[in-house]
């Protein structure tokens, strides 16, 4: 072997071992160290967010999280959106169909004939539109105040809980916007029947 491959093999040699230890390096802080230092950092300053933001009801017991919709069976709680993923978290998404689908057009009727069934006394014609289609993620945890309080109605006559304190308990509920500018005024569904459940005495 001359003096040139002499040369050239150590200087491989040389390049590995950087490149080996630069990896163990970056895998240590970017693998170990930063994780470690973020989580220990949120947990400190933000612990309930942190942990997936999760609801208790008056027990103490887990029932969701507040960034996850759910669904509402019992016509005497307040609905949230459509969700054509029955609220299935680990397969959030929606059907993003064109306005001029059929399945679209037909997804939105039984929608509205849904909602005459349960809520005969409200017309369609009051319904929000947020009511009766699907959102992007099928997940959306939170309704408009006018989505909450055109349901009052109904659940005033199954529950026997006047409309006034049905109205008062949506305002008490009622999110405003983030940093007084960002977003829109909303309620979070399980949070207000969290609510509604312990006026019922349940």
């Amino acid at each position: 072997m001359n003096h040139a491959d002499h040369a050239s093999g150590s200087s491989g040699a040389s390049i590995f071992w950087v490149a080996l230890r630069a990896g163990i390096v970056f895998l240590l802080v970017c693998g170990i160290v930063y994780p470690l230092v973020t989580t220990g950092i949120s947990q400190a300053i933000m612990p309930h967010t942190a942990n997936g933001s999760l609801v208790k009801d008056a027990s103490g017991h887990v029932v969701g999280s507040a960034l996850i919709g759910q669904n509402f069976a019992d016509p005497k709680y307040f609905q949230g959106r459509v969700s054509s993923i029955s609220y299935q978290a680990e397969a959030s998404g929606s059907n993003n169909y064109a306005p001029s689908n059929p399945e679209l057009l037909k997804r939105t009727q039984a929608s509205i004939d849904a909602w005459k069934a349960a809520n005969p006394d409200v017309p369609v014609d009051r319904v929000p539109i947020g009511l009766l289609t699907n959102s992007a993620s099928g997940l959306d945890p939170q309704i408009s105040p006018a989505s909450a309080e055109v349901q009052v109605p109904r659940i005033s006559k199954l529950t026997g809980i006047p409309a006034g304190r049905l109205r008062a308990l949506i305002e008490d509920h009622t999110e405003g916007r983030d940093l007084g500018v960002f977003g829109e005024p909303r309620v979070n569904v399980l949070k207000l029947n969290l609510a509604l459940q312990e006026m019922l005495g349940k």
